[in-house]
């Protein structure tokens, strides 16, 4: 009771004002569902969310922020290999109950962590030489995290390209294997960019995940390629269409006149003769 005589809820210290506001403003927004948050290419940490079906993307960061310590300004949310908006709701973006989200790191965060690891390095040992080689490993760490993020951003213009070999393979268009054959190299050329980059700690951990994800588009390519080639083995797709014509007396169906059949009236010339 503050002075005055007004009550007022009391509130623990442990509360947080902004996830309650969001939890209050959303409690009005539909039914409530379960989604997966994945964090990470690598998937290290998955957190289950219940939020109403009509929440936005920033209310589910908003509540993530408890969850990792991660702020709002420093999350991106992807769904369906998207990234989405703040103002974004759910439901409209195809989200379900059990549907799954990936949760990325901000680079622009990433970057100031890896400054303030460095600051706080060099201060700690005061040692000019210690410092520097400090700042080549970070400098090092930074240029590993951005190739990474031009492979992935090529190997999300590829999925693309694979989802629609897909597509088309699975309606039973024929496609030429040239195609796959340069699907396939453009994933390699991909992959060889990978193994040339040097990684340590997350960004190792990064590469590994966006190795096998070239890999996985790989072996996808080399499976609709022989689906390609055999398309009749898809009893789902093959169609098999039987025609046939039916003859019938009248002659209708055939190229042949019909055979004249005998009367089946007799003329009777004798006459009756009357006296």
């Amino acid at each position: 009771m503050r002075p005055g005589g007004m009550l007022v809820q009391r509130r623990e210290d442990g509360d947080d004002p902004s996830a309650a506001a969001a939890s209050a403003s959303a409690s009005s927004r539909g039914p409530m569902i379960k989604i997966d948050v994945v964090h990470g290419p690598a998937h290290q940490a998955q957190y289950e969310l219940f939020v109403p079906a009509h929440s936005t993307f920033g209310d589910v960061k908003i509540h993530l922020a408890q969850k990792t310590g991660l702020e709002p300004s420093a999350q991106k949310l992807f769904f369906r290999g998207k990234e989405k908006e703040d103002e974004e709701q759910l439901h409209i973006a195809g989200v379900k109950d059990n549907s799954k989200v990936l949760l990325m790191e901000d680079r622009k965060s990433e970057e100031k962590k890896v400054e303030e690891l460095k600051e706080s390095k060099a201060g700690e040992i005061g040692d000019n030489s210690n410092a520097d080689e400090i700042g080549v490993k970070s400098s090092d760490m930074s240029k590993a995290f951005q190739a990474i993020a031009e492979v992935r951003a090529e190997v999300d213009k590829l999925s693309d390209r694979v989802a629609a070999l897909e597509v088309a393979v699975g309606a039973g268009t024929k496609v030429s294997d040239k195609e796959f054959a340069i699907s396939t190299e453009l994933l390699m050329r991909q992959l060889l960019k990978l193994d040339g980059i040097k990684a340590e700690g997350e960004a190792k951990m990064q590469r590994k995940a966006e190795v096998r994800r070239v890999q996985h588009f790989v072996d996808a390519l080399d499976t609709l390629k022989a689906r390609n080639s055999n398309p009749f083995n898809n009893s789902s797709n093959a169609a098999s269409v039987t025609t046939k014509w039916e003859t019938f007396d009248s002659g209708v169906g055939c190229l042949s006149a019909p055979t004249p059949k005998p009367s089946s009236t007799e003329v009777n010339q004798d006459w009756e003769h009357f006296d």
